[in-house]
């Protein structure tokens, strides 16, 4: 998994802000925080082969309670890209979700708006992606300033 994430990552290098680039873009220890906070892994598998990874994880809300699903770690490998493997992933994880989900990723990110937006996700407005990022995620807020939010079809407010 360390190694899909991070060679799929070279594709933000240049292209999100560079206070937020380091190399390795996710290091080992935080992997393992993620996994151990409850990001739950899957990987797609080609010839015996990880080629691809995309975790889900439940979030409380503000009354504590897991009320939002997020998707989150989504990376194919570079060479494997374009070929499927991202769509698959998702589509196994969406049916694992009992509740809304949720997706953040990088606003710079055009490719991967993109992908989200062709199966069936919305960028929130603004304001909406402000609550949202600060309610589910735990992250910087300079991430939050550079991040955008994709809902499951109606789910939240969507962009105008």
């Amino acid at each position: 998994m360390y190694a899909i994430i991070n060679d799929a990552a070279q594709a933000y290098r240049g292209v999100i802000p560079a206070d937020r680039w380091r190399e390795p873009y996710m290091p080992r220890e935080e992997l393992r925080h993620e996994i151990d906070a409850g990001a739950r892994f899957w990987g797609y598998e080609e010839d015996g082969a990880l080629v691809g990874v995309m975790a889900i994880q439940d979030a409380p809300g503000r009354n504590g309670a897991a009320d939002i699903t997020l998707i989150r770690h989504a990376y194919v490998y570079t060479a494997r890209r374009r070929q499927g493997v991202g769509g698959k992933l998702l589509a196994h994880l969406r049916t694992l979700a009992d509740r809304p989900i949720l997706i953040g990723t990088w606003a710079a990110a055009t490719w991967a708006i993109r992908f989200y937006e062709k199966h069936g996700f919305r960028q929130v407005s603004w304001e909406e992606k402000e609550r949202l990022l600060r309610t589910y995620w735990d992250i910087p807020e300079r991430q939050v300033e550079t991040s955008v939010v994709l809902a499951q079809g109606n789910t939240h407010e969507s962009r105008t």
